[in-house]
């Protein structure tokens, strides 16, 4: 009973747009830890096994969750000999976007809320 009172209040103590932004492009640890990695490092560009090796995690997790982040506009492809990089793309709305999320990170009742929604999922 107390479970499905916190399931019901959850996603209303979240602000509307930092629950959008998890719903829309945060639907796993992976691509949270991406969307950190990108925020914290804008000018870096690296492939998808640069990156998992750097996070360490699975390649094929972090290609998939990259090319998520693609489709859904955050990072941008760039070739570079023969491999495949990413960027955080210069989008101004995006990047404010990320920068709210990355800053709400900051707050543990914010981290505790979005995990919880993550494992709702």
């Amino acid at each position: 009973m107390k479970m499905h009172t916190l399931n019901t209040r959850v996603p209303q103590d979240l602000d509307p747009d930092l629950l959008d932004f998890l719903t829309t492009y945060v639907d796993s640890f992976i691509k949270w830890e991406l969307l950190l990695f990108f925020h914290q490092n804008p000018n870096t560009f690296d492939t998808a096994e640069g990156i998992a090796r750097y996070l360490g995690r699975d390649k094929e997790d972090v290609q998939d969750a990259l090319s998520f982040l693609k489709a859904h506009g955050l990072l941008d492809e760039v070739v570079v000999g023969n491999m495949l990089a990413y960027v955080l793309k210069p989008n101004a709305e995006l990047q404010d976007k990320v920068q709210k999320f990355t800053e709400a990170t900051n707050d543990r009742e914010f981290r505790r809320k979005a995990v919880y929604h993550l494992i709702r999922k």
